[in-house]
């Protein structure tokens, strides 16, 4: 199967690329940025070393399709989308902190719950939770945003001010627009059969000063979704929930020992697993969308790019 895990484009009046984890920023005119989602996969903040066919296309049709259903309560950066991998969107100027929130002691937050920790990023979480619980309330737990090849760390909102990462005024903003934005993904969740989880979101400020979301939303890179039924009752046998995200990607990599920790190595990922997990991704996509998954042809995914976004471009 074709994938796009690279591009190296140069487009009119191009004045920067920024690349990450997954997604290639092309800078245009300071005014545009041309965001590609690549077919990569990162988990532990590690890039795999094979791309999942129809994976960037899946993270952008569902990001574009959520900004879209909550551009009425937060504004976002997109303008268009010229390609099924490809969203165009005003130049902003990022914060340099991922606003998490987490409605369900789930992953991250569980792991640190299991190994004795009842704060984090500032915040208390109850005694007597089990994993995959529900918080009483939704808690926001920031991480820091991480250069390519680093970690994303955890950090409260008091380091946040003190360190001038983001102005209290900003913050504030930040935190509101989250707390909307989980309200809504967790109605348009409700209405698919799924309970949404934890997800992260990400601003900036345009060159006027709005903030704005940018970058992906309810994706499930970026989110992490139960199955509404059956959830109470796996909870009440302690169960593991069915989910609807890439932990399942996580899991299969701590199972086979990786976890991102030096030394360790990725283990071999064969054709027939990378397919499962492009199988895996399209029914993430469809369950959380509500549609079926149309594949876009690949014959030559980086020219289709190109010939798109030039066109665009040049209107």
């Amino acid at each position: 199967m074709n994938t796009i895990v690279d591009t190296n484009y140069n487009f009119p009046n191009q004045k920067s690329v920024y690349k990450g984890k997954v997604r290639e920023v092309y800078s245009i005119n300071d005014e545009l940025l041309v965001m590609i989602a690549t077919d990569r996969l990162s988990a532990f903040d590690v890039v795999m070393p094979r791309g999942i066919p129809f994976k960037g296309q899946i993270l952008n049709q569902i990001a574009t399709k959520m900004m879209k259903e909550t551009e009425d309560l937060v504004p976002n950066w997109l303008i268009a989308t010229p390609d099924p991998n490809v969203a165009v969107g005003h130049l902003c100027n990022p914060f340099k902190v991922e606003m998490v929130i987490r409605g369900y002691l789930s992953g991250h937050a569980a792991r640190e719950y299991k190994a004795g920790k009842r704060i984090l990023c500032g915040v208390a979480m109850p005694e007597g939770m089990k994993e995959n619980d529900k918080f009483p309330e939704p808690i926001i737990t920031p991480s820091t945003k991480a250069d390519n090849g680093e970690h994303d760390e955890d950090i409260s909102r008091e380091e946040i001010l003190a360190k001038g990462i983001v102005s209290e005024e900003d913050y504030l903003i930040l935190e509101d627009y989250t707390r909307k934005l989980f309200q809504r993904g967790t109605e348009i969740a409700a209405k698919r059969g799924l309970i949404l989880v934890d997800t992260k979101y990400e601003f900036g400020k345009t060159k006027d000063g709005k903030i704005v979301l940018i970058d992906e939303i309810h994706t499930p890179d970026s989110s992490r979704y139960f199955y509404a039924e059956g959830y109470e009752e796996r909870q009440q046998h302690g169960e593991s929930q069915k989910q609807l995200s890439k932990e399942f990607v996580r899991q299969w990599l701590i199972s086979n020992g990786f976890q991102g920790k030096e030394g360790q190595q990725i283990p071999e990922m064969t054709d027939e697993y990378i397919n499962s997990v492009s199988e895996r991704y399209i029914e993430l996509y469809e369950n959380i969308t509500g549609v079926s998954f149309i594949k876009e042809d690949v014959s030559d995914i980086q020219r289709r790019i190109e010939e798109n976004v030039l066109d665009y471009l040049n209107k």
